[in-house]
């Protein structure tokens, strides 16, 4: 028997990156993994970048993933220095992915919405519930940079599911 498909979701961000790691298996999605890889504020952008790349190096050496699942960037126009820190995160998190051989998967945040709840526009606390649901926990999970990371793996796991 095959080991099981694991799916690494990514919310990417500069202060706060969270990661969260499901594995595919008979009962579903299940949740293997979840937390935050953080960058010392004060510190240049360059070392913050690095250390984003690092702690993500760590995760992807432990659970070895077989796919990597990350939020694009968004609202350039509302928030133009949101996402360009937003993007530098994602330039070290799609740099460790091709350095460990992962393939990378792309999804806007409306699509996370809509696949999850069947809306576009969900807020975070009906992405969170569903979640809740999805993988059959007692509680929300926090924070929420992990809720996210959780969603865009299950994002991926349900369209990888469908494709198949």
């Amino acid at each position: 028997m095959s080991a099981p498909t694991r799916y690494l979701g990514i919310d990417p961000g500069l202060n706060r990156t969270g990661y969260a790691l499901l594995e595919r298996s008979s009962r579903g999605p299940v949740l293997r993994e979840g937390g935050l890889i953080r960058s010392t504020r004060g510190r240049s952008l360059a070392e913050r970048v690095h250390e984003i790349a690092s702690g993500l190096r760590e995760v992807l050496e432990e659970f070895q993933p077989h796919v990597l699942a990350i939020e694009q960037v968004f609202s350039l126009v509302r928030n133009p220095k949101s996402a360009l820190l937003m993007a530098h995160a994602r330039g070290a998190i799609l740099s460790m992915a091709v350095e460990h051989g992962i393939p990378v998967v792309h999804y806007t945040p409306t699509q996370v919405k809509r696949l999850l709840t069947g809306s576009g526009k969900a807020g975070k606390e009906q992405i969170q519930r569903a979640i809740k649901t999805e993988l059959g926990l007692d509680r929300l999970l926090e924070p929420h940079d992990v809720a996210d990371a959780f969603a865009v793996a299950l994002c991926h796991y349900y369209s990888s599911r469908i494709a198949a």
